[in-house]
Order: structure tokens, then sequence, then C-alpha cells
């Protein structure tokens, strides 16, 4: 059976939306075509016709990982307009945050499968990092208006790495103790 272009249109947003968070739970070459396509509603063969390749869909994935992660602190920051960096913090280093296989930051899920993987896929990384950097950036030069590029580097850095290190220890004790300890010095580092 044929579908339109509209139908078609809608499911290749499907599989890039289902792909986005089963490859952050799961790796780059943690899941098949098969059981992606399955879980996207859509027959293995329909792939064919919306990627090039599963690069392709990979790069698109990641784009949509990172817009969907800078979508998350747009919405932690409207909630708390008043202190938009200390509500960043508050969501990216909590312990809900860190159980967010699926749905949480991309860098954390897919930073060193990315490392691995084409100019495409980097690229798509790339351009959501320094969003987060230009982000970061605004906040710490609306709390004491410095030049803030350096800080934010260190302030992301700090972030991913507190995050990632809570997800790889099972004691929940320490997991904690590491985004705590990043708390701290990311507020000291941000002069907020």
């Amino acid at each position: 059976m044929r579908v339109s272009r509209v139908q078609a249109a809608e499911n290749r947003e499907t599989v890039i939306n289902v792909a986005s968070r089963l490859f952050r739970e799961r790796g780059f070459d943690g899941i098949g075509l098969k059981d992606l396509m399955e879980a996207a509603g859509l027959t293995q063969g329909a792939f064919y016709k919306q990627f090039a390749s599963k690069d392709d869909l990979a790069m698109q994935a990641s784009r949509r990982a990172m817009e969907s992660a800078t979508l998350r602190w747009s919405a932690a920051t409207a909630a708390k307009s008043e202190d938009p960096l200390g509500a960043v913090i508050a969501f990216y280093l909590s312990m809900d945050h860190r159980g967010e296989k699926m749905d949480g930051c991309p860098i954390v899920a897919l930073g060193s499968d990315a490392a691995r993987q084409g100019s495409d896929v980097k690229a798509s990384f790339e351009a959501g990092i320094k969003e987060h950097l230009e982000i970061l950036g605004r906040f710490i030069a609306e709390a004491n208006g410095e030049e803030s590029d350096k800080k934010a580097m260190a302030i992301l850095s700090t972030m991913v790495g507190a995050l990632t290190l809570s997800r790889v220890v099972n004691d929940p004790d320490l997991a904690q103790a590491f985004l705590d300890a990043a708390t701290e010095q990311v507020r000291e580092a941000a002069g907020v």
C-alpha cells in the first residue's frame, strides 16, 4: 500500500524521534534497524525509503536529541526565570536526570559513541554543544557581567562529566555526591 507524502513525512519524523530515544538508551550500535523500525511501528523496508543509511539516521537522530536537550533547558529556565542558570543546574545535575536513559542528555548518553561516528554525527553534536555553550555564556554574563566563553566550557564539561560519572556507579550515594560536588563547583565557577 502506497503512503501519501504527508504520511511519509510523519513516518520519517516518528523514526527520527524513536531513534533519538533508543540510541540514547542503547547506543548507536545497540539496536538494529529491524528493532528500531518495529519500535516506530513501521517495517524495515520503509527505512530505505526514508533514509540513505543507518549513519544518515544517526545524524538526524543526534540532531533531534540535541534539540530536545536544548528544549529541556528552555523549559527548566522558563519555570524559574529569575535564576535560569540555577534552574538548569538543578534539572541537569539531579538524580531524576541521571535516571533518564532515553530522554536524558545525549552528550552523556552518546558522547563516546559519537566520537567514533562520521563527521555528520559529530557535526550534529557540535552544533548542539555550541548552543549549550551559548546559553550558559548568556546566563553567566547576565549573572555577573563577565566574558563567559571559557567559564561556559568549564561548566558544561563539569556538568557532563558529573552526570556521566553518576551514571556509571552503582552506589546511589556516590552518584549523588558527584552531582552535589559538581553543583557546588558550577555555582562557584559561574559566580552565583
